[in-house]
């Protein structure tokens, strides 16, 4: 068999806490629990958000000129330094997280070097733009026309749900593509975790209805479709309470739009579970997501999940039987969506016990045992061209 010595470049693997780093640190971590050898090439930056899995090479970033985004940077280069460390290490295959400098660099040393090359879509880039403007003009085409040039380029393009699949064919993205879904920590994330004693010390009565958001605060998640569905709602049944769980840039704002609501500030682990399990719905309205950890997680804590009708969630979520979906940005659509999940106690006590059943179905082990799969099968497919 092939021996199999990872090479993977992305544009976030610590600076920021987000979906795609957690996946591919949880990723490195399967591969040396396998013995596959694995070195990250990712931006260095002097105060990473948490300690990251395996060894890191960093490279050189800039902040990303988005407003109230700073956090964000950009890899624009594979230095030789970098290079000179992926040589030495002597990869069997490239894998690329992020279409930047960095990745692009690396991407023209693995087809210059005959080394197998394969890619994962994490972020749905056309979607995030559209909310800071990014793409007018010149710079939508520009944009367009690379990203078809870089995603074709590759033996493999891993994409986390079908949805994405059929979203990135009808843009035109060519190539073959293949299912990388994202894995659950069932033992964490469980109804058990509920806490009534919670629940009150934070505000909320035992018969209230806990109406969850979780992610990090910023407006491209739909938080505006979030607070205005719950406001309309409370009208009819003042019962219904919001949780919002993260932080972030527009944390001040929300706090200001809906000021009877618990905020947890940024959680994790223990204190995560028990914020989803002691909750009653999720409402989750961002369509701009490739895949929905959090709602992953909401469903293995039990909850009925309204999602948009849109790539990433939908996936997830099956209309009617462990939640519903709604017409994105439709905060109309929303709210009549959320009244008829809350209307009936029984209904929404099946659909959550429905949705903790769907999610004992993503694995991490055994998800990420498919992706080492379909490297070695990108190795062979490299050894015929060669």
């Amino acid at each position: 068999m092939e021996d199999l010595r990872v090479a993977l470049f992305t544009g976030n693997y610590n600076y920021m806490r987000d979906g795609a780093s957690l996946t591919l640190n949880r990723l490195v971590k399967y591969l040396e629990s396998q013995n596959i050898p694995v070195l990250v090439f990712a931006p260095h930056v002097d105060e990473p958000a948490f300690e990251h899995n395996g060894t890191m090479i960093g490279t050189p970033s800039i902040p990303m000129l988005v407003p109230g985004r700073d956090e964000y940077r950009i890899a624009y280069s594979f230095p030789k330094s970098a290079r000179k460390k992926l040589e030495e290490f002597k990869p069997t295959i490239v894998h690329v997280a992020t279409p930047d400098g960095l990745g692009t660099g690396a991407l023209k040393w693995a087809r210059k070097n005959k080394i197998a090359a394969v890619t994962s879509y994490h972020t749905h880039f056309l979607s995030y733009a559209s909310y800071y403007r990014l793409l007018q003009g010149p710079v939508t085409l520009f944009t367009k026309v690379f990203m078809k040039w870089f995603y074709k380029k590759f033996i493999h393009t891993y994409v986390p749900s079908q949805s994405m699949i059929n979203e990135l064919n009808d843009f035109g993205l060519k190539g073959e593509k293949k299912i990388w879904a994202r894995g659950i920590n069932l033992d964490l994330f469980n109804p058990s975790k509920r806490d009534m004693e919670w629940r009150r010390s934070v505000g909320f009565k035992d018969d209230d209805i806990v109406v969850t958001f979780v992610s990090r605060l910023v407006w491209e998640k739909e938080l505006n479709t979030y607070i205005e569905s719950v406001k309309r709602v409370q009208k009819t049944n003042q019962k219904v309470r919001a949780l919002v769980v993260g932080d972030g840039p527009a944390q001040k704002e929300v706090e200001e739009k809906l000021p009877e609501a618990h905020f947890t500030g940024f959680v994790t682990g223990e204190e995560l579970a028990k914020a989803y399990a002691s909750s009653d719905v999720f409402l989750f309205p961002s369509h701009t997501e490739t895949f929905g950890n959090v709602t992953l997680e909401a469903m293995a804590s039990g909850l009925p999940c309204l999602v948009a009708d849109a790539i990433g969630s939908k996936s997830l979520v099956e209309d009617g039987l462990n939640g519903k979906w709604a017409e994105k940005k439709n905060i109309k659509d929303f709210s009549e969506k959320l009244e008829w999940i809350i209307s009936d106690e029984k209904r929404m006590k099946e659909m959550g016990i429905k949705s903790r059943e769907m999610a004992t179905e993503y694995d991490w082990d055994k998800i990420n045992s498919g992706l080492v799969n379909n490297y070695r099968e990108a190795i062979k497919f490299q050894k015929l061209k060669n």
